[in-house]
C-alpha cells in the first residue's frame, strides 16, 4: 500500500488499549524488540479486545466460526526497548460481510511517541469448513 496509512477514519468500536512493557526475551540481536514480537502484541491486542466484549475463543468456537488474519500491514516508526512501558490500543475500523479491518497503534508511554502501526484485515471463517462466513450482527453489536 502506498503513501502514509491513515489513523483519523471512523472507528466501528470504542477503543480498547492495555499497557506492557518488553521482556529481555522481546530485545533481538540489535538489542531493541524484534519485528515478530510487535506483530505478537498486534493479534494479542485483537484478541484481548474480543474477550472484552465477551467473544474469546470458546465463544467462537461454539457459535462454530473463529476470525484468521488474511493480512498484515504494520509499519514500524520507532525502536521499543526492554522494560519500557507501552500502550497498546486497537479498534474496529470497517465490517464487510466476511471481514473486519482492525488498527493498531503502538506507543510508549514516557512521551506518547508512537513506536509502530498496523492495519489488519480479518476474516471471518467456519470452523468445519474453513469457509469465509458472514460476521453475525450479534458479534458486530457487542463491539459497538
Amino acid at each position: 500500500m502506498g503513501g502514509e496509512e491513515r489513523f483519523d477514519e471512523p472507528r466501528l468500536s470504542p477503543v480498547y488499549a492495555h499497557e506492557l512493557a518488553a521482556t529481555a526475551a522481546d530485545i533481538d540481536e540489535l538489542g531493541h524488540v524484534s519485528n515478530l514480537v510487535y506483530l505478537r502484541w498486534v493479534q494479542d491486542a485483537a484478541k484481548a479486545h474480543s474477550s472484552s466484549v465477551g467473544w474469546d475463543h470458546a465463544r467462537y468456537v461454539r457459535e462454530g466460526a473463529v476470525f484468521v488474519v488474511r493480512e498484515h500491514h504494520l509499519t514500524y516508526l520507532a525502536p521499543a526497548f526492554a522494560d519500557e512501558p507501552l500502550r497498546v490500543t486497537t479498534w474496529i475500523a470497517s465490517w464487510r460481510g466476511a471481514s473486519s479491518e482492525r488498527r493498531t497503534r503502538i506507543e510508549r508511554l514516557s512521551d506518547s511517541r508512537e513506536l509502530a502501526r498496523a492495519r489488519t484485515l480479518w476474516v471471518f471463517v467456519s470452523t468445519d469448513a474453513t469457509r469465509p462466513r458472514r460476521i453475525p450482527a450479534g458479534l458486530i453489536d457487542a463491539f459497538a
